[in-house]
């Protein structure tokens, strides 16, 4: 799984959070753990009160980032974030989390099939990153959910980008 390297500018988004164990409940890819109920609850508010978010990027390209803290390790707790990309913000409504995701360099894998639901994690930041000449520029990364991603229950025609900040 080779990657593209690509240099982004700073990405804005607007969304949910959570910050635990979000696997605590339900392990995997599936709606009843807590990624699964804050997608859930994004979709929802965003069904409802989509006209209130301004700015939406044209894509419409959706992002689940995972953000590790200091406690992360020792814990396993980490913060994730879904949302939209916007192009600036204006009346952000008070429920919604905003996320400014910084300019940097970005490695991309592009997922296909099982792939998506496969130990990538491992893969990328074990495997390739202790070979690549490159490490982590941020601790965080995101997944970006396009018009390509088809749904849990269409995971074999899905395609899913993957993007981890790094510095050479």
């Amino acid at each position: 799984m080779e990657p593209s390297i690509i240099d982004k500018g700073q990405i804005m988004l607007l969304g949910f959070s959570f910050f635990g164990d979000p696997f605590r409940f339900s392990g995997g890819w599936s709606e009843e753990n807590e990624i699964g109920r804050l997608w859930n609850r994004f979709m929802a508010y965003y069904g409802q009160h989509g006209a209130r978010i301004k700015h939406v990027t044209s894509d419409q390209a959706m992002y689940e980032v995972h953000i590790q803290h200091q406690e992360t390790e020792a814990t396993g707790e980490y913060e994730v974030f879904v949302g939209l990309e916007v192009e600036a913000l204006e009346d952000v409504p008070v429920e919604m989390t905003v996320k400014i995701l910084p300019a940097v360099s970005y490695a991309v894998f592009t997922l296909r099939g099982e792939q998506i639901t496969s130990d990538w994690h491992k893969m990328i930041y074990q495997d390739w990153m202790a070979g690549s000449g490159y490490q982590s520029a941020h601790d965080y990364g995101f997944q970006r959910y396009d018009q390509r991603f088809k749904g849990l229950d269409r995971i074999q025609d899905s395609v899913l980008d993957v993007y981890v900040p790094v510095k050479g």
